[in-house]
């Protein structure tokens, strides 16, 4: 939580300071190319094959075997990233026209894209063993320390936007800079945690090793089976390159208001769960197995369904709120509200692509969701075209809403086939009771949406009040909202005490 909201501090002073402009989008494809492949590698691949090896080694050989692992994780992932940093470093040109090709025509865009990249592309470097280190203290139940790590790259990036981009030449280039620094910082505050668990030496080459082997085995088919919703923002940053200045920009700042139910809340859920789906696997406790699956997916309807409504039908107060200032305008805001309803109708679907893959990867299976995902990145490619061609051809304003329609709609796909084939293998056996637990959300949620949609403020109201008005407006519908919400299912007679616990057959954890 409080990574996030730092990080909607950090966007709301790029807005303020830098709008939606040519600058703007040269940053955000610099910084998107590095992040897409932290989620890619850090995040996604590396994390979901390197916990299932490392809990089984925790649990069948001992302490001093998961060091000897950890070890030769860190140097083998380290030099091929090094190499991998160095070869983006001085490619960082091409790739500017690889991941922006509608860069190509705009020197100046291109130039500066490509010298940020410069600087933010060895942040995959840094954060790739960030990531191993988070892995290894969410095995051993520390999860506070990972996640509170992200916060030092919003304190980087608004810091470098406050203080270092008045002495720049190009202002925007400060929080490239930011970026770097970031990534050496954040690897930094772990590595103490690491010696405290006794897990932590020098990194050591390990290509022949068995446990490493198996890790980047499983990694090449995880990296397409977790980044489903990655290769589709990124194909939607490709489009957009070709759509009107400031569309990768809109985007940008409708998808961070997504990111944080996902982040504060999937990505969370999904981070405790694969420690206790891995070990459970190690176990054989199949019952346990299943319970766990179930009592994360009762969170993710309670949680993600009043989430996706709020954000869809509040896109405009809560944009308005937090970026609607200085070089962010009115057209600004109405085109960031629009892709920020269509990315905000995906939510729940992200969410549970983030539960159900680990169902597969605590199992050391890779190859079930690689399937999966080529299938949903093919129909959302399609879907893309098929919504953002007819309304450039015709002209019509939005374009950009286009493409986050077609992500909403991916995260969905690959999410009931997750699904179908969990249930059709026989690893998750569904509990009792969801029928009446999904038609009490439905009804909480109907409950909510009516007093957004008959009570709250018009969007031209908001924009005529001040900052610190609007903030006053937005948490007092916000909370109103959740009030409406979670009143109604305890009066349906739904104890959300009840689901706070884990399941029953779960491991315990720090």
């Amino acid at each position: 939580m409080i990574s996030r909201v730092l990080g909607f501090v950090r966007d709301i002073l790029i807005a303020r300071l830098f709008g939606a402009d040519a600058g703007t989008d040269a940053f955000l494809v610099a910084f998107k190319i590095p992040n897409f492949l932290r989620r890619l590698f850090a995040e996604g691949a590396f994390s979901q094959a390197f916990i299932p090896v490392l809990s089984e080694y925790k649990e069948a050989r001992g302490k001093e075997a998961v060091r000897e692992l950890v070890q030769r994780t860190a140097g083998t992932l380290g030099g091929v990233l090094f190499l991998v940093s160095l070869l983006g470093v001085i490619a960082a040109p091409l790739l500017i026209l690889l991941f922006a090709p509608g860069f190509a025509g705009d020197e100046y865009k291109h130039g500066l894209a490509s010298d940020m990249l410069m600087l933010t592309f060895p942040y995959i470097f840094f954060i790739s063993l960030v990531a191993l280190a988070g892995g290894v203290l969410n095995t051993f139940g520390r999860f506070g320390v990972p996640a509170f790590t992200p916060v030092f790259l919003n304190l980087s990036l608004i810091g470098c936007a406050v203080w270092l981009a008045p002495h720049m030449q190009e202002p925007i280039t400060a929080l490239a800079w930011g970026v770097l620094i970031a990534g050496v910082a954040q690897l930094l505050f772990q590595i103490p945690f690491l010696m405290r668990l006794g897990v932590f030496g020098l990194p050591k080459w390990g290509g022949q090793d068995e446990g490493v082997k198996r890790i980047m085995t499983l990694m090449i088919p995880a990296i397409i089976g977790v980044s489903v919703v990655q290769i589709n923002l990124l194909f939607d940053t490709i489009i957009a390159s070709f759509l009107v200045t400031g569309s990768v920009s809109w985007l940008y700042y409708s998808d961070r208001l997504v990111e944080f139910p996902l982040g504060v809340f999937g990505i969370a859920l999904a981070t405790v769960v694969l420690p206790m789906l891995s070990k459970q696997v190690a176990r054989e406790d199949e019952s346990g197995f299943s319970e766990t699956m179930d009592w994360s997916l009762r969170w993710v309807f309670l949680i993600a369904v009043p989430a996706t409504l709020g954000l869809v039908m509040m896109a405009g107060p809560m944009l308005a709120t937090l970026f609607f200032y200085g070089a962010f305008n009115e057209n600004d805001l109405e085109m960031a509200s629009l892709s920020m309803m269509a990315y905000g109708s995906g939510l729940l679907g992200f969410i549970l692509v983030k539960v159900l893959a680990p169902g597969f990867y605590a199992r050391q299976d890779t190859k079930t969701p690689v399937k999966i995902a080529i299938k949903a990145v093919l129909i959302g490619m399609l879907l893309n075209v098929l919504f953002v061609v007819p309304m450039v051809w015709f002209d019509i304003a939005g374009a950009h809403a286009g493409l986050a329609l077609a992500t909403a709609c991916t995260a969905f796909i690959n999410a009931g086939l997750l699904y179908y084939l969990l249930r059709k293998e026989q690893i998750f056996v569904l509990q009792s009771g969801w029928r009446s637990f999904l038609l009490k959300v439905a009804t909480a949620a109907l409950v909510m949406s009516a007093l957004l949609y008959f009570y709250s403020p018009a969007l031209e109201q908001w924009m005529a009040w001040g900052g610190w008005h609007r903030a006053g407006w937005l948490l007092f519908w916000v909370t109103a909202g959740m009030a409406s919400y979670f009143s109604t299912l305890l009066l349906l007679g739904v104890r959300v005490k009840d689901l706070l616990g884990r399941p029953k057959n779960s491991v315990s954890g720090g």
